[in-house]
């Protein structure tokens, strides 16, 4: 007999239960519950729907809310408009941070560095940006994001869960639990941290924006470190040989397993999950890591910083080579894009850490075949301000955060190349045409996977909890081929 305290609440009350139509209940929960836990599903393709355009998804997600106003949506008119106060018919009363709300006057600054026309669209881009300038005909710049987060935290959690509340699956979590991994050796979701010099330190970055939430967790991204032990606690203690580790899995999987038919815990069997993973890993890890086999061509195209371990260009060389390896969500957090201070010094910093590497990823993966069957998206939870927070003058002026409307860029797996996706008006401050949720993007990255988002639910608390949330959400149909 089992202690009841070793058992969850749900397989508790099942085994609870009395009388015979009970009894085949709880018979038929266990069973449904026994085989979550084994990450079985009871309709392999229930997800799948559409024919997949991206084996895989690399998302460059550039936390702190990078400046749409100077890198990718510069007005001709803000020229006219420097130094003038932002209309209220334009502001239309949406709140400001408390970090302006005080501020008399909010006056309008053209983007702090020039850009051109590129790529066959003719798209905006900032001279910041001279690399991504070059790959505008490969990519797809979305002008009309929005969202509803104003802060940081939320925002950030919005992008990457499909909600402002805590305790959501991620992205990556929603692909591994849809899919699964393509590679049985190496985690289906891996995540990567960097820090850029455009602002240091910045806003912190939680282990739940890759966490699984309510899924079950052998879906939870493995976060990948710089230096000599790339994932934490996964060698063998002093004196345990690899047979040996073999030997004790094999004996903890039969225990466990049978605990799991019992008590239909699905923590139980992801837990053996994630041993038997650190298992290959161990073999399949170092080798991933070692860039010693990359040429001096390479490493020059990422830059180089690529040949420092934890650099945003050490990443981005590192998701080629997971791409190449079969992960398949993987996601970078660079952080240092909130320029609230200074914003003339920290964004071309930031500029120069992020701008030749996420552009040699794309010429990469190109080069190698790679980017037909691989979506990249580079953006942040949102923008900024057309306004200066601080006096305009001085060196330490910055901007603001803007949710109503910010820029991204996609590219690979079916995106249009060159191409140009929504507008905003004069002031980069409200959408004038097809505007985009963050939800909207969420759909689309499972669609290109090949999963209806409306189809991949899970059940919890009641509902069916879905990625793309209980609004409506739709697929961004015209950027795609």
């Amino acid at each position: 007999m089992f202690d009841p305290l070793t058992l969850n609440r749900r397989a508790f009350l099942g085994r609870s239960a009395n009388g015979l139509g009970h009894a085949a209940l709880s018979s038929l929960i266990m069973s449904s519950m026994a085989k979550a836990a084994r990450g079985e599903t009871v309709e392999p393709d229930a997800f799948r729907r559409f024919a997949p355009r991206a084996k895989r998804v690399i998302f460059l997600f550039q936390s702190g809310g990078p400046s749409h106003v100077d890198l990718f949506d510069g007005k001709p008119a803000l020229d006219r408009l420097h130094g003038t106060g932002l209309p209220d018919s334009v502001r239309g009363g949406q709140r400001v941070t408390g970090m302006t709300s005080g501020q008399s006057s909010f006056p309008v600054v053209k983007p702090i560095a020039p850009g051109k026309p590129c790529g066959p669209a003719g798209v905006w881009i900032s001279d910041l940006l001279p690399w991504t300038q070059k790959i505008a005909g490969d990519i797809c710049v979305i002008r009309s994001m929005h969202t509803e987060a104003i802060n940081h935290d939320p925002g950030i959690t919005l992008a990457n869960t499909g909600s402002m509340q805590l305790g959501n699956a991620s992205m990556g979590s929603w692909v591994s639990y849809g899919l699964g991994s393509d590679n049985q050796n190496m985690p289906a979701f891996m995540v990567l941290l960097s820090q850029g010099t455009g602002k240091n330190p910045d806003q912190p970055i939680f282990s739940r924006l890759w966490g699984s939430g309510f899924l079950p967790s052998r879906h939870q991204g493995v976060l990948l470190q710089a230096g000599k032990d790339p994932v934490l606690y996964l060698d063998n203690p002093a004196g345990v040989t690899r047979p040996q580790r073999r030997e004790l899995l094999d004996d903890l999987a039969t225990l466990t397993g049978s605990f799991a038919d019992a008590t239909g815990d699905p923590e139980t069997v992801a837990r053996i999950h994630a041993y038997e993973m650190a298992f290959r890993m161990q073999a399949s890890v170092p080798e991933l890591t070692d860039l010693s086999n990359e040429s001096a061509e390479t490493f020059d195209l990422y830059g180089p910083e690529s040949r420092k371990p934890g650099t945003y260009a050490a990443n981005c060389l590192l998701a080629r080579r997971l791409a190449e390896s079969g992960v398949r969500f993987i996601q970078l957090f660079h952080r240092g894009w909130d320029q609230h201070i200074a914003i003339t010094k920290q964004l071309p910093n930031q500029c120069r850490d992020t701008d030749q590497p996420s552009a040699a990823l794309i010429l990469d993966l190109k080069r190698r075949g790679l980017l037909e069957d691989t979506l990249v998206i580079w953006g942040g939870e949102f923008g900024r301000t057309v306004f200066s927070q601080g006096d305009p003058k001085s060196a330490s002026a910055g901007r603001d955060h803007h949710g109503r409307c910010f820029s991204i860029w996609m590219a690979g797996a079916g995106v249009k190349p060159g191409h140009v996706h929504g507008e905003t008006d004069d002031f980069c401050w409200n959408i004038t045409k097809d505007p985009v949720h963050l939800r909207h993007l969420h759909a689309t990255i499972l669609q290109q996977m090949g999963i209806d988002h409306n189809r991949l639910v899970y059940p919890y608390r009641g509902l069916d909890q879905k990625l793309t949330g209980v609004e409506a959400a739709k697929v961004i149909a015209p950027i795609l081929a």
